[in-house]
Protein backbone atom coordinates (compact mmCIF):
# COMPACT_ATOMS: atom_id res chain seq x y z
CA UNK A 1 0.00 0.00 0.00
CA UNK A 2 2.81 2.40 0.86
CA UNK A 3 4.47 2.10 -2.37
CA UNK A 4 1.31 3.87 -4.36
CA UNK A 5 1.99 6.65 -1.60
CA UNK A 6 5.72 7.29 -3.05
CA UNK A 7 5.20 6.27 -6.35
CA UNK A 8 2.13 9.09 -6.71
CA UNK A 9 3.95 11.51 -4.89
CA UNK A 10 6.70 11.26 -7.72
CA UNK A 11 4.46 11.95 -10.16
CA UNK A 12 3.11 14.80 -8.52
CA UNK A 13 6.75 16.29 -7.95
CA UNK A 14 7.93 15.49 -11.50
CA UNK A 15 4.69 17.32 -12.71
CA UNK A 16 5.36 20.45 -11.00
CA UNK A 17 8.52 20.43 -12.48
CA UNK A 18 7.15 19.97 -15.90
CA UNK A 19 4.88 22.79 -15.01
CA UNK A 20 7.58 25.48 -14.11
CA UNK A 21 9.43 24.83 -17.34
CA UNK A 22 6.04 25.87 -19.47
CA UNK A 23 5.52 28.10 -17.37
CA UNK A 24 9.06 29.42 -18.47
CA UNK A 25 8.56 29.16 -21.93
CA UNK A 26 5.20 30.93 -22.03
CA UNK A 27 7.21 33.98 -19.76
CA UNK A 28 9.44 33.70 -23.10
CA UNK A 29 7.59 34.17 -25.68
CA UNK A 30 8.33 37.40 -27.10
CA UNK A 31 12.03 36.93 -25.91
CA UNK A 32 14.32 37.71 -28.99
CA UNK A 33 15.93 34.36 -30.12
CA UNK A 34 14.10 32.39 -26.90
CA UNK A 35 14.57 28.44 -27.60
CA UNK A 36 11.47 26.49 -25.91
CA UNK A 37 12.55 23.48 -23.60
CA UNK A 38 10.66 20.44 -22.82
CA UNK A 39 11.53 18.08 -19.41
CA UNK A 40 11.94 14.37 -20.06
CA UNK A 41 11.39 11.74 -18.02
CA UNK A 42 12.12 8.09 -17.08
CA UNK A 43 10.64 5.24 -14.94
CA UNK A 44 11.90 4.44 -11.67
CA UNK A 45 13.28 0.90 -10.64
CA UNK A 46 11.03 -1.73 -10.52
CA UNK A 47 10.70 -4.13 -7.13
CA UNK A 48 10.14 -7.51 -8.12
CA UNK A 49 8.23 -9.76 -6.66
CA UNK A 50 8.07 -12.98 -9.03
CA UNK A 51 10.92 -13.82 -11.71
CA UNK A 52 9.95 -14.33 -15.15
CA UNK A 53 10.98 -18.38 -15.86
CA UNK A 54 10.70 -19.55 -12.00
CA UNK A 55 9.99 -22.89 -12.17
CA UNK A 56 5.99 -23.77 -10.34
CA UNK A 57 6.20 -27.28 -11.27
CA UNK A 58 7.70 -30.04 -12.85
CA UNK A 59 8.09 -28.64 -16.92
CA UNK A 60 5.88 -25.20 -15.98
CA UNK A 61 7.53 -22.07 -15.25
CA UNK A 62 6.22 -18.41 -14.68
CA UNK A 63 6.13 -17.00 -18.40
CA UNK A 64 6.08 -13.49 -17.35
CA UNK A 65 7.46 -11.43 -14.13
CA UNK A 66 5.79 -9.38 -11.91
CA UNK A 67 7.43 -6.41 -11.57
CA UNK A 68 6.25 -3.01 -9.83
CA UNK A 69 7.30 0.16 -10.31
CA UNK A 70 8.22 2.82 -8.13
CA UNK A 71 7.24 6.39 -10.20
CA UNK A 72 9.00 8.45 -12.34
CA UNK A 73 12.36 10.54 -12.54
CA UNK A 74 12.81 14.07 -14.64
CA UNK A 75 16.30 13.58 -16.16
CA UNK A 76 16.88 15.99 -19.21
CA UNK A 77 15.74 19.74 -20.10
CA UNK A 78 16.00 18.84 -23.77
CA UNK A 79 16.20 22.54 -25.87
CA UNK A 80 14.50 22.71 -28.93
CA UNK A 81 16.51 24.65 -31.41
CA UNK A 82 13.97 25.32 -34.28
CA UNK A 83 13.68 28.60 -36.16
CA UNK A 84 11.58 30.45 -34.65
CA UNK A 85 10.51 33.24 -36.65
CA UNK A 86 11.83 36.28 -38.64
CA UNK A 87 10.14 39.55 -38.38
CA UNK A 88 10.98 42.99 -39.74
CA UNK A 89 12.36 45.48 -37.05
CA UNK A 90 13.35 48.69 -39.16
CA UNK A 91 16.16 49.27 -37.52
CA UNK A 92 19.60 48.92 -39.37
CA UNK A 93 21.76 47.46 -35.88
CA UNK A 94 18.99 44.24 -36.15
CA UNK A 95 20.16 41.04 -37.75
CA UNK A 96 18.47 37.51 -37.36
CA UNK A 97 20.28 34.04 -38.10
CA UNK A 98 18.55 31.74 -40.74
CA UNK A 99 19.53 28.65 -40.08
CA UNK A 100 22.41 27.07 -37.81
CA UNK A 101 24.06 29.42 -36.13
CA UNK A 102 25.27 31.24 -32.85
CA UNK A 103 26.61 34.90 -32.78
CA UNK A 104 29.65 34.96 -30.56
CA UNK A 105 29.25 37.83 -27.43
CA UNK A 106 32.60 39.16 -25.39
CA UNK A 107 31.44 39.03 -21.67
CA UNK A 108 32.42 41.12 -18.97
CA UNK A 109 34.70 38.50 -17.90
CA UNK A 110 36.45 37.96 -21.09
CA UNK A 111 34.59 35.01 -21.70
CA UNK A 112 32.68 34.32 -24.86
CA UNK A 113 28.84 33.53 -24.78
CA UNK A 114 26.57 32.56 -27.71
CA UNK A 115 23.56 33.99 -28.55
CA UNK A 116 20.39 33.78 -31.00
CA UNK A 117 19.26 37.28 -30.15
CA UNK A 118 19.84 39.79 -32.77
CA UNK A 119 19.14 43.28 -31.60
CA UNK A 120 22.33 45.04 -31.56
CA UNK A 121 22.68 48.56 -30.58
CA UNK A 122 26.19 50.87 -30.91
CA UNK A 123 28.25 52.29 -27.78
CA UNK A 124 29.13 55.30 -27.41
CA UNK A 125 32.06 54.62 -29.07
CA UNK A 126 30.75 53.27 -31.87
CA UNK A 127 31.23 49.36 -30.89
CA UNK A 128 28.30 47.05 -31.55
CA UNK A 129 26.54 45.56 -28.19
CA UNK A 130 24.07 43.64 -26.72
CA UNK A 131 21.29 45.32 -25.03
CA UNK A 132 23.42 44.72 -21.87
CA UNK A 133 26.51 46.26 -23.10
CA UNK A 134 28.64 43.45 -24.25
CA UNK A 135 30.36 43.40 -27.51
CA UNK A 136 30.19 41.51 -30.23
CA UNK A 137 32.73 39.12 -31.60
CA UNK A 138 35.10 39.84 -33.73
CA UNK A 139 34.35 43.56 -32.52
CA UNK A 140 33.01 45.88 -35.03
CA UNK A 141 33.36 49.92 -34.60
CA UNK A 142 31.26 52.14 -36.38
CA UNK A 143 32.63 55.11 -37.62
CA UNK A 144 30.60 58.37 -35.86
CA UNK A 145 30.28 59.81 -39.26
CA UNK A 146 28.52 56.84 -41.02
CA UNK A 147 25.80 57.84 -43.46
CA UNK A 148 24.66 53.89 -44.15
CA UNK A 149 24.74 50.97 -42.47
CA UNK A 150 25.03 47.28 -43.85
CA UNK A 151 25.22 43.45 -42.96
CA UNK A 152 25.17 41.15 -45.76
CA UNK A 153 23.69 37.57 -46.11
CA UNK A 154 26.75 36.67 -45.62
CA UNK A 155 28.03 38.76 -42.23
CA UNK A 156 30.03 41.71 -44.42
CA UNK A 157 29.70 44.77 -42.56
CA UNK A 158 29.68 47.63 -44.64
CA UNK A 159 29.26 51.83 -44.04
CA UNK A 160 29.11 54.66 -46.86
CA UNK A 161 30.95 57.89 -45.24
CA UNK A 162 30.53 61.64 -46.41
CA UNK A 163 32.07 62.48 -49.90
CA UNK A 164 32.83 58.10 -51.02
CA UNK A 165 30.63 56.99 -53.31
CA UNK A 166 31.72 53.14 -52.95
CA UNK A 167 30.88 51.43 -49.30
CA UNK A 168 33.64 50.62 -47.30
CA UNK A 169 33.86 47.44 -45.01
CA UNK A 170 34.67 47.27 -41.43
CA UNK A 171 34.05 43.96 -40.51
CA UNK A 172 33.33 40.31 -40.77
CA UNK A 173 30.60 38.38 -38.69
CA UNK A 174 31.32 35.30 -38.25
CA UNK A 175 29.16 32.77 -36.59
CA UNK A 176 29.66 29.14 -34.55
CA UNK A 177 28.34 25.90 -33.84
CA UNK A 178 27.85 23.10 -31.97
CA UNK A 179 27.88 18.94 -32.56
CA UNK A 180 25.30 19.09 -29.86
CA UNK A 181 24.15 22.34 -28.78
CA UNK A 182 21.62 20.99 -26.62
CA UNK A 183 24.52 20.58 -24.67
CA UNK A 184 25.12 24.52 -24.00
CA UNK A 185 24.45 25.78 -20.58
CA UNK A 186 21.94 28.69 -20.49
CA UNK A 187 23.35 31.89 -18.12
CA UNK A 188 20.50 34.28 -18.63
CA UNK A 189 20.73 37.55 -20.41
CA UNK A 190 19.89 35.07 -24.02
CA UNK A 191 23.34 33.81 -23.09
CA UNK A 192 24.46 30.81 -23.76
CA UNK A 193 28.44 28.96 -22.60
CA UNK A 194 30.55 25.82 -23.72
CA UNK A 195 30.13 22.75 -22.03
CA UNK A 196 32.09 19.53 -22.00
CA UNK A 197 28.37 18.35 -23.29
CA UNK A 198 27.76 20.57 -26.31
CA UNK A 199 31.68 20.39 -27.81
CA UNK A 200 33.80 22.81 -28.97
CA UNK A 201 32.36 25.60 -31.07
CA UNK A 202 33.27 25.65 -34.85
CA UNK A 203 33.41 29.14 -36.24
CA UNK A 204 33.20 29.76 -39.71
CA UNK A 205 31.04 32.38 -42.29
CA UNK A 206 27.31 32.85 -42.94
CA UNK A 207 26.34 30.62 -46.17
CA UNK A 208 29.55 28.74 -45.98
CA UNK A 209 30.15 25.04 -44.67
CA UNK A 210 26.17 24.97 -43.41
CA UNK A 211 26.03 28.40 -41.60
CA UNK A 212 22.82 30.24 -42.01
CA UNK A 213 22.37 33.64 -43.75
CA UNK A 214 21.98 37.17 -41.73
CA UNK A 215 19.33 39.13 -42.07
CA UNK A 216 19.91 42.58 -41.36
CA UNK A 217 16.73 44.63 -40.19
CA UNK A 218 15.35 41.48 -38.69
CA UNK A 219 14.84 39.68 -34.84
CA UNK A 220 14.13 35.99 -34.92
CA UNK A 221 11.08 35.40 -32.18
CA UNK A 222 10.93 33.18 -29.97
CA UNK A 223 10.05 29.72 -31.21
CA UNK A 224 7.78 29.42 -28.14
CA UNK A 225 4.01 28.34 -29.48
CA UNK A 226 1.59 29.39 -26.96
CA UNK A 227 -1.21 27.10 -27.86
CA UNK A 228 0.72 24.21 -28.08
CA UNK A 229 2.10 25.01 -24.49
CA UNK A 230 -1.54 25.92 -23.35
CA UNK A 231 -2.46 21.95 -24.02
CA UNK A 232 1.22 20.52 -22.73
CA UNK A 233 0.06 22.79 -19.33
CA UNK A 234 -3.77 21.35 -19.04
CA UNK A 235 -2.31 17.68 -19.76
CA UNK A 236 0.16 18.47 -16.86
CA UNK A 237 -2.62 19.75 -14.77
CA UNK A 238 -4.66 16.95 -15.41
CA UNK A 239 -1.53 14.43 -14.35
CA UNK A 240 -0.67 16.52 -11.31
CA UNK A 241 -4.50 15.95 -10.19
CA UNK A 242 -4.86 12.26 -11.45
CA UNK A 243 -1.60 11.52 -8.80
CA UNK A 244 -3.10 13.49 -5.97
CA UNK A 245 -5.92 11.28 -6.43
CA UNK A 246 -4.35 8.18 -6.21
CA UNK A 247 -2.72 9.65 -2.72
CA UNK A 248 -5.69 10.50 -1.71
CA UNK A 249 -7.16 6.98 -2.67
CA UNK A 250 -4.68 5.22 -1.17
CA UNK A 251 -4.89 6.98 2.35
CA UNK A 252 -8.20 5.80 1.92
CA UNK A 253 -7.80 2.18 1.60
CA UNK A 254 -5.18 2.73 4.89
CA UNK A 255 -7.79 4.16 6.44
CA UNK A 256 -9.76 1.28 6.21
CA UNK A 257 -7.14 -1.01 6.80
CA UNK A 258 -6.19 0.23 10.36
CA UNK A 259 -10.42 0.38 11.30
CA UNK A 260 -10.71 -3.51 10.47
CA UNK A 261 -10.52 -4.37 14.06
CA UNK A 262 -14.22 -1.64 15.07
Amino acid sequence: MMRSLYTAASGMMAEQLNTDNIAHNLANVNTTGFKKSRIEFQDLFYQTLREAGTPITQGASIPVPLQIGLGVRPVAEQKVFVQGNLISSEHPYDIAIEGEGFFQIRMPNGEIGYSRDGSFKIDKDGSVVTANGYYLEPQITVPQNTLNYTVTEDGQVTVTLPGQVDPQQIGQISLVRFINPAGLNRIGDNLYVETAASGTPIEGQPLLEGFGSIRQMFLEQSNVKVVEEMVNLIVAQRAYEINSKAIQTSDDMLGVANNLKR
